[in-house]
């Protein structure tokens, strides 16, 4: 969540003389690298690990927010938000079976709307993304066709051809110049690169744009927010105005570090975003948990032990 940590990285600095910290974009699958590889103090996913990988690579996860993927196009004369799919047509078109953006399929959900007779071009990530973990995991949940044809993975094997592009960025630009376009990004870059943004039918039958408001209805009714399961999926939850395709985003830091300078920080970092950080949050296109989750969650730096059993202080600044 780039838009999230520009934000709260340096207000935490500005707070606490001494300390200055520095977020670096680089996708899921790198950012878990890193925290693996102790090359960073804290780490960020949106697939959250396993508990036997948080035990194998001694990790502490922690959800952070609450964010949601939306499909983005490039169609010459439909703006932003004019275009309704479902998860089946959505599937469909990704996995290669709808080639042409006038397709019946695509225009029996779009009545009065101009769909150019333009071929469609499928835009993907080509790094490994948590992004396309949630995405093709949607669209799996959405189409046993889509299931049986490929793996829910960070980097799957599309079918077909596809244009790949790096990050959040490379899709956002490469959309730009695609006309015919179809390609999927993080509701904050749909607002500050202003992509046209496509509405999904959800399984409640409503069509809903993303939002905040819709990230935030789709936790309320998950086993995040009812039985604090925290890795519970957000996906396709049948509420009447919940966001389908909306996923949490997670923090991974080191449960056994040798520096505890720097560990005591990082617990203050993350205690100080739960106590103080909604604010922050709000307007950059992801929404913070709700507070109730939030105070469970903090306990959570108490499984963090320094090399003789010490536990972190983390008041907050």
């Amino acid at each position: 969540p780039s838009r999230v940590d520009e934000r709260r990285t340096p207000r935490f600095a500005e707070l606490t003389p001494g300390v200055a910290g520095r977020y670096r974009p680089t996708g899921s699958g790198e950012g878990v690298r890193q925290i693996k590889a102790r090359a960073v103090h804290i780490g960020g996913t949106d697939s959250p690990l396993s508990p036997q990988q948080l035990s194998e690579s001694k990790l502490v996860q922690i959800p952070m927010v609450v964010g949601g993927l939306v499909p983005v196009i490039n169609l010459p004369g439909v703006g932003a938000n004019q275009l309704v799919l479902n998860g089946e047509v959505l599937a469909d078109i990704m996995r290669g079976d709808i080639t042409r953006w006038d397709d019946a399929r695509v225009a029996a959900l779009n009545a009065g709307v101009n769909l150019p007779g333009l071929p469609i071009k499928r835009i993907v990530r080509e790094d490994a993304s948590g992004s396309t973990e949630v995405w093709t995991r949607y669209l799996a949940q959405s189409s046993a066709k889509f299931a049986s044809a490929l793996s829910v993975s960070q980097k799957p094997a599309w079918p077909g051809s596809t244009l790949g592009a790096k990050g959040n960025d490379g899709v956002a630009a490469l959309l730009k110049d695609t006309p015919g376009g179809i390609g999927y990004v993080s509701f904050d870059r749909v607002l500050k690169d202003r992509l046209a943004g496509v509405k999904l039918r959800n399984p409640a039958g409503n069509v809903v744009a993303a939002s905040e408001d819709a990230f935030r209805a789709a936790i309320l009714a998950s086993d995040v927010y009812r039985k604090g399961d925290d890795t519970a999926s957000l996906l396709g939850l049948a509420r009447a105005d919940a966001w389908p395709l909306t996923a949490t985003s997670y923090l991974l830091l080191d449960a056994e570090p040798k520096d505890m300078v720097s560990a005591e920080w990082v617990a203050r970092f993350v205690y100080w975003c739960f106590m103080h950080g909604d604010e922050l949050t709000r307007g950059t296109g992801f929404a913070p948990l709700p507070e109730r989750v939030q105070a469970k969650l903090s306990g959570r730096l108490l499984q963090i032990h320094g090399p003789g059993g010490q536990v972190p202080k983390f008041i907050a600044p």
